[in-house]
């Protein structure tokens, strides 16, 4: 390892964003071959477009930012590393060929349990029984995992999401409030999905896929749950609060309405902001944006530390997720 860790943090990065646009480079005949994402009534895109390109994005994430979190003991990530490929069979197996509802969450739910119910007991949240909590960890982490795949709709979608909160964890991890495992593969993650931007700007050349957003989903919330096992629990919800709340209120929304809230859609509100005349980079920018001051806010939670504060920053972030999204629900002037 370099001599520093913003150094290492650097040199993972780099090298992932690397080795993934090489991989999505050598991947895409192949995947333009046998793994064509064929436009609907629900898509966003207009022509036939290769996906897939997630088998790179995980791949770097894990074998950069593996080899560089094991310097410092391997232990805390080998259910990961059993997990997240777990879910991208899930997810490349529903690319080609879509897996029935209950047996694809039973699946996604093994997957998300091994983490979860591999991590140490003194890991802890809340003062109530570990059984209770672990079990309400699995089904927040199920929620994740879909709600990141439900949000990967738009070209840069998930970089404009994953980029800010990967990013953010590294610095809390150079600060000393992340422990280096997940900051390693925060970094990587990062890097490859900085790799990956090129390939997925408007008009996409690759998507991700199921294969890349199940476990780009499963990694994002291994690093928040870590941020919040740190004693950061506002925090780590600040930071993906844009997906969560979307994605939470489009759900009970269709759920009220007594629509199939399993199946794919065009409701979210940055699909319908793309309905109301917003352009897909218009769309990709504000939520960027707006994922950059939950950012700033999220630091200024670590950094104040104090319940008062976290309840008025979590108030801030619903702010200026809602004003965002009622705007994503108007057609734009």
């Amino acid at each position: 390892m370099i001599a520093t860790p913003a150094a290492n943090a650097a040199l993972i990065a780099l090298l992932a964003a690397v080795m993934c646009a090489v991989s999505i480079v050598l991947l895409r005949p192949l995947l333009q071959r046998y793994a064509l994402a064929r436009p609907n009534a629900r898509s966003s895109h207009k022509i036939p477009t290769p996906q897939g390109a997630g088998i790179a994005v995980v791949g770097a994430t894990l074998v950069v930012g593996g080899a560089f979190a094991s310097v410092l003991g391997f232990a805390p990530l080998t259910m990961l590393f059993v997990a997240v490929p777990m879910l991208g069979l899930v997810g490349l197996v529903d690319d080609i060929r879509p897996i029935p509802v209950l047996p694809r969450f039973i699946l996604q739910g093994l997957a998300v349990g091994l983490v979860v119910f591999s991590a140490p007991d003194d890991l802890r949240l809340f003062l109530i029984p570990l059984a209770v909590e672990r079990t309400l960890l699995l089904i927040a982490g199920l929620w994740f995992v879909n709600l990141v795949n439900f949000m990967d709709g738009l070209d840069l979608m998930t970089v404009a999401e994953a980029v800010p909160i990967t990013a953010t964890l590294v610095l809390f991890g150079l600060s000393g409030e992340l422990p280096w495992p997940p900051t390693a593969i925060a970094a990587a993650l990062c890097g490859a999905m900085l790799g990956f931007a090129p390939f997925n700007r408007p008009v996409a050349e690759v998507f991700l896929g199921d294969v890349g957003s199940l476990p780009i989903g499963l990694l994002l919330g291994w690093g928040l749950l870590h941020l919040a096992w740190q004693g950061y629990i506002a925090a780590a919800l600040l930071l993906p609060l844009y997906y969560l709340v979307d994605a939470t209120f489009t759900l009970l929304r269709r759920m009220a309405r007594r629509e199939p809230f399993w199946a794919a859609h065009r409701t979210h509100f940055y699909q319908r902001a793309t309905d109301n005349g917003f352009t897909v980079a218009a769309v990709v920018r504000e939520v960027f944006i707006l994922n950059i001051a939950l950012a700033a806010l999220t630091m200024l939670s670590v950094g104040l530390h104090s319940p008062a504060a976290d309840a008025i920053l979590v108030v801030f972030g619903l702010g200026a997720v809602t004003w965002v999204l009622s705007r994503f629900s108007r057609p734009r002037r």
